[in-house]
């Protein structure tokens, strides 16, 4: 079972501060990714006005922002968001790889949470699938796991 199916999952969300952090790359899947991210906070309380995000130009470019949100912005989480889709190199396990490891040295050393909403997908339609709202709704995903790492 995933997060994004338990509807009990309630955090009371109005007093945190939440940056999310969204590569400009695959803009449209990430601006709907985005959006279900968003909902899924304010769902849980979370005001529109404590919700930060930050744009990126892609992928590779998260853990550096990351790390600079938490030293001036000092959020109570981070949700990083963020679609891969393979190619036809070895570019895209290295971007997968190289992301997930620098965010959690990130989160590790600075002690603040970090969600993974980063999207590894195959193809296009995979990726959609996985963002689309009355899907898997990976957005919905790290924002639960954000608002419960915020509890510990």
């Amino acid at each position: 079972m995933q997060l994004e199916d338990h509807k009990e999952i309630q955090i009371d969300g109005r007093e945190l501060k939440i940056s999310i952090i969204l590569p400009y790359f695959n803009e449209e899947l990430g601006k709907e990714l985005l959006a279900n991210t968003e909902e899924e906070l304010m769902r849980n309380g979370v005001k529109a006005e404590n919700i930060d995000v930050i744009r990126v130009a892609g992928t590779l470019e998260t853990p550096f922002a990351a790390q600079k949100i938490i030293e001036t912005v000092k959020p109570d989480a981070v949700i990083v968001l963020g679609i891969v889709i393979r190619g036809e190199t070895s570019h895209y396990d290295l971007v997968v790889e190289t992301t997930h490891q620098g965010l959690m040295k990130i989160q590790l050393d600075c002690k603040t949470p970090i969600a993974f909403g980063i999207l590894a997908c195959e193809n296009q339609k995979q990726a959609q699938e996985r963002v689309d709202k009355n899907g898997l709704n990976k957005g919905k995903g790290a924002a639960i796991a954000a608002l419960i790492q915020t509890q510990l």
